[in-house]
């Protein structure tokens, strides 16, 4: 018995290529720009649209570093805020990311005091204050430094 002759026959598809005439089955419009005419040639951008202004053009330029991210320059925190803030303690940038009143992605914004609302605990601010700020952080007996 010859069992060489009873193995099922493998045959691998041969894979198409493109561009390889009309019946490759991957012939004809199967390059880049079609067969002919000017979007079909070497040297012709892919932003080539045929004479209608390119799609980067129709935006408006972004200049700048960064490409203008809209990011916080600086803070104002009124002084009616900082009233969380538990009897004699010192208010600083840390202490207002804990409470939450700063967010953690404004570690590196400029952050100032003012005078907005009321003051009634006494605390010790080390962060830069306007100056009716600090009127009334000393009335309420507390301190900048």
């Amino acid at each position: 018995m010859d069992i060489l002759t009873k193995l099922p026959r493998i045959k691998e598809k041969d894979k198409k290529r493109r561009g390889r005439g009309l019946s490759s089955g991957k012939g004809a419009k199967s390059a880049r720009g079609g067969k002919r005419h000017q979007k079909a040639r070497e040297k012709i951008p892919l932003h080539f649209e045929g004479g209608q202004a390119k799609i980067i053009k129709k935006y408006p330029l972004l200049r700048g570093k960064g490409k203008n991210k809209s990011v916080r320059k600086s803070l104002s925190i009124n002084l009616d805020l900082l009233n969380e803030f538990v009897g004699i303690e010192t208010v600083d940038r840390e202490a207002l990311i804990k409470k939450g009143i700063l967010g953690k992605s404004d570690k590196n914004v400029k952050v100032k005091v003012v005078s907005t609302g009321k003051l009634e605990k006494k605390l010790t601010i080390k962060l830069p204050v306007s100056k009716t700020a600090l009127k009334k952080i000393q009335a309420a007996g507390g301190k900048v430094e």
